[in-house]
């Protein structure tokens, strides 16, 4: 069977498959996750974050990403430094932060290729609807914990497991390009694999504490 890409157990088990795309569950870590070798393609995948309408003027964005913005500023003063790891084509995180005063790196795979960036440390990072498109969870979350300064946090918003419906009725699975699903006890997997000090979820938004 195919290894976790989070815990590498591999003894994971065919959960269902959608479209011809195999999902397998892992039941050390209690992700859910797409078989890798049905993976779009690099080209396809970027195609797809260029048709995201992340306009940063657009009221109803910067509301979505606003309890992000909350959780900065309420743990963090003005003139902190941060990075948005996955910005994307509108890092609308970043201009919201950036007029309150909050000096932000920006990071993308796609569109914004500085891996000078990846080298620095940061009071906070802010990580938007990015962690379910991770191909190697473990890795990745590793890196985002060693660019973490003492007591800095990462900010994960993504929308975890559904514990009232079925995987196969849940629309979020539906973008091709979202390849591993969270439970909270993956979160606590993390926290404590990782090396995080702590995790707090509220509601969309999850914060890991170094």
């Amino acid at each position: 069977m195919v290894a976790c890409p989070l815990c590498k157990n591999s003894d994971t088990k065919l959960l269902t498959t959608v479209r011809e795309s195999d999902y397998l569950s892992c039941p050390n870590c209690h992700i859910v996750f797409k078989d890798p070798s049905h993976y779009v393609s690099a080209a396809q995948e970027k195609e797809r974050y260029l048709e995201h309408n992340n306009d940063v003027t657009d009221m109803r964005y910067q509301s979505f990403v606003s309890p992000i913005v909350e959780a900065v500023t309420k743990d963090f003063p003005s003139g902190s430094y941060g990075l948005d790891f996955g910005a994307g084509t509108g890092p609308v995180i970043s201009v919201m932060l950036s007029k309150l005063n909050y000096t932000l790196e920006l990071y993308d795979p796609f569109f914004h290729q500085d891996n000078r960036v990846l080298e620095n440390t940061y009071h906070f990072i802010v990580c938007c609807e990015v962690m379910e498109h991770f191909h190697h969870p473990a890795k990745e979350f590793a890196l985002l914990r060693k660019m973490l300064r003492k007591n800095g946090a990462l900010y994960c918003m993504t929308e975890l497991l559904p514990k009232d419906k079925a995987f196969i009725d849940w629309y979020y699975k539906d973008d091709p390009t979202h390849v591993v699903f969270y439970s909270e006890e993956s979160l606590a997997w993390i926290r404590e694999h990782i090396g995080f000090s702590e995790v707090i979820v509220n509601g969309r938004c999850i914060t890991f504490r170094r």
